[in-house]
């Protein structure tokens, strides 16, 4: 990522996810923090409380129970909070990390987004997280989505934050053709694709009427997408989108 957030001057990094256990609170924080100063601040920290248990422990690293890989994860983004920023040595005592007398990185550290699923990972996400990316590509549409975002907003106005301080970003898989579908959507309601004026309209909607902040294009079938569809993505879809919804805010004003 440092190689390649060097070599652009728009384009951020994602690091699409760090997995906590593997990766403990006090060296992703340097990891991240490096990676912010080398970027000029274009980076995003995706964030896990770990999956896959089985090759997890198979490294050495202490199996948890879901409930305390959450509250790990909870108390991982504040530690890496914690260890950015400057100012004075950082000595924390928690349950799950401890560090002494620690000079922060003079860097702020990077938005963390999450993907969180379950009630409990929903509500971390509401009290510490910056952003949402809804799990199995669940979009604006979906019960997934209807059900777990007022999780969030709840836990979030609990401890007097602005829900909308958290951006959801959503997961998108499809096909982006040459020619119009005459459906977006499959029978179960799940986005397909269609052509670059149809994407450029749904995500517009979702932008504007749903709240979506934005968009990760995926392969339908998984892996990397395609060059062309990475070309009509970056040269067409996405600017199409920028300009509809700055219109549209500005007509509103």
């Amino acid at each position: 990522m440092s190689c390649s957030v060097g070599r652009t001057r728009h384009i951020s990094g994602f690091a699409n996810v760090s997995n906590l256990p593997t990766r403990p609170a006090p060296m992703l924080a340097r990891t991240v923090t490096s990676l912010v100063a080398l970027s000029g601040g274009r980076v995003v920290l995706g964030m896990g409380a770990g999956g896959r248990w089985d090759r997890i422990s198979d490294m050495g690293v202490p199996r948890l129970s879901p409930g305390d890989a959450v509250d790990a994860f909870e108390e991982a983004v504040i530690l890496v909070r914690k260890l950015s920023g400057g100012g004075p040595p950082v000595t924390h005592r928690g349950r799950h990390y401890r560090v002494n007398e620690i000079a922060p990185a003079p860097v702020a550290a990077p938005p963390v987004w999450t993907g969180s699923v379950g009630p409990k990972s929903l509500a971390a996400t509401g009290r510490v997280a910056d952003g949402w990316i809804p799990g199995h590509a669940a979009d604006w549409l979906s019960e997934r989505y209807r059900t777990s975002r007022p999780v969030i907003d709840t836990a979030a106005a609990a401890v007097d934050r602005d829900p909308r301080e958290i951006r959801t970003v959503f997961n998108l898989p499809g096909r982006i053709t040459d020619r119009p579908l005459p459906a977006r959507r499959d029978r179960d309601g799940r986005w397909i694709g269609g052509s670059a004026g149809q994407w450029a309209d749904e995500l517009t909607e979702a932008g504007l009427e749903h709240g979506a902040a934005g968009f990760t294009l995926f392969s339908p079938g998984g892996g990397m997408q395609d060059l062309a569809s990475l070309a009509g993505w970056g040269q067409e879809i996405a600017p199409a989108v920028r300009e509809a919804i700055a219109k549209e805010n500005g007509a509103r004003r």
